[in-house]
């Protein structure tokens, strides 16, 4: 079994033993310098005959440094101990019985970390091992990832412990001096008591929608939704709240298809999205409901999607800031907020299989608009 090589140079290649040259075949019709992972391979001498262009790029060695040396040579690999990995492994001289080594995090000189798994080739099941063949992963990917949570938990701490703090105080003043307050003093600590514990709950549950659509986990429950008659009761709800009642304009175009979606959902996109117009934009809020053509490829209905539009005429989104509008934390300005809304927007209109964007409205304000495809259940199309 011959593999192919690193970046080696064509002069480099000429001189090396077929085995170790660039064009050496693979075995499958691939060149290894097409893997998006490092690919290291030794042979039953311990000499490394393949290092691709992502091992390269991964470890800082070159493939022409790297290849015909010992693979402890090549890839001085130690533990988070200090310890010599492949002393420690001994994947030559080791148990006959083993056939790879688990991904873990490994060092390379200069304390560059790796995240390193192997697989030990034999002819037979307890035969010499005759390839060592390692996958090198840059831990970039995880970093982000881990960082992206510590700011999660972070944003949480900092948004639970205000309402916490709030309900905690009133309640503990409520119960050692509840004789010395007034009857309307008791109602507007209670109150705000109240408020807070359902901010906690708002931030709850909005952590449970993240940790559902990061994990492609969000249930869509489908039912038949009027979606004019939706938009209009979160409408009515803002004009019982104070709102005037002439800062909303709601055009629907009939005649809408069937939407089949999850009512429940729909909601929650349809109050985040008329939220962000009433707290941070400005003048009239319109919202537009249209027959649209599907969002998904090949499906080129008219009339095969329900499309929403929600704009405002405040001073709407920097361009810099569009393609960041969806992403955990955006705050488009400071006026509260976790940040984490229009992520879960996105993720349930993507649920749902349709699409969200953003730009500006004629107005000169902010323009949110989805589409979501009929997708009505398959018994009703036969």
């Amino acid at each position: 079994m011959s593999v192919g090589t690193g970046s080696a140079t064509g002069a480099d290649d000429a001189s090396r033993p077929p085995e170790l040259r660039r064009d050496a075949p693979t075995g499958l019709g691939i060149d290894p310098d097409d893997l998006p992972e490092g690919l290291v391979v030794a042979d039953e001498h311990g000499r490394v005959i393949c290092f691709n262009a992502a091992a390269e790029r991964i470890t800082a060695v070159s493939a022409a440094d790297a290849l015909g040396r010992r693979l402890d040579k090549a890839l001085p690999l130690e533990d988070l101990e200090g310890r010599r990995w492949w002393q420690l492994t001994d994947p030559y001289g080791g148990l006959a019985i083993r056939t790879r080594q688990p991904e873990r995090n490994l060092l390379l000189p200069g304390a560059r970390e790796v995240l390193v798994s192997a697989r030990y080739v034999r002819d037979e099941p307890t035969g010499p091992v005759r390839r060592v063949v390692v996958c090198l992963r840059d831990t970039e990917a995880r970093r982000r990832t881990e960082r992206s949570h510590a700011e999660l938990i972070a944003t949480v701490a900092h948004e639970l412990r205000s309402p916490l703090t709030s309900v905690k105080g009133f309640t503990a003043t409520l119960l050692a001096k509840w004789e010395r307050f007034t009857d309307d003093q008791k109602r507007l600590m209670l109150e705000t008591v109240d408020a807070d514990a359902d901010r906690v709950t708002r931030l709850i549950a909005e952590l449970l929608d993240i940790s559902r659509i990061d994990s492609g986990r969000l249930e869509v429950r489908r039912q038949p939704v009027d979606i004019g008659a939706a938009v209009g009761r979160h409408i009515q709800a803002y004009v019982a709240a104070g709102q005037p009642a002439d800062r909303f304009l709601l055009r629907v175009e009939q005649p809408l298809p069937d939407l089949w979606a999850d009512p429940d959902k729909i909601d929650q996109v349809l109050g985040n999205l008329l939220e962000n117009a009433v707290r941070h934009g400005e003048g009239t809020v319109t919202i537009e409901v249209r027959p649209a053509p599907s969002p998904r490829e090949g499906e080129g209905h008219e009339n095969a999607a329900t499309s929403v539009t929600v704009s405002d005429e405040g001073p709407g989104i920097p361009e810099e800031s569009m393609n960041r509008v969806f992403t955990r934390f955006w705050r488009g300005s400071k006026r509260g907020g976790t940040g984490l809304g229009l992520y879960i927007v996105k993720g349930i209109v993507e649920a749902h299989g349709g699409t969200i964007t953003v730009g500006r409205a004629p107005a000169g304000g902010a323009e949110f608009r989805f589409t979501l495809p009929v997708a009505a259940p398959a018994y009703l199309a036969q």
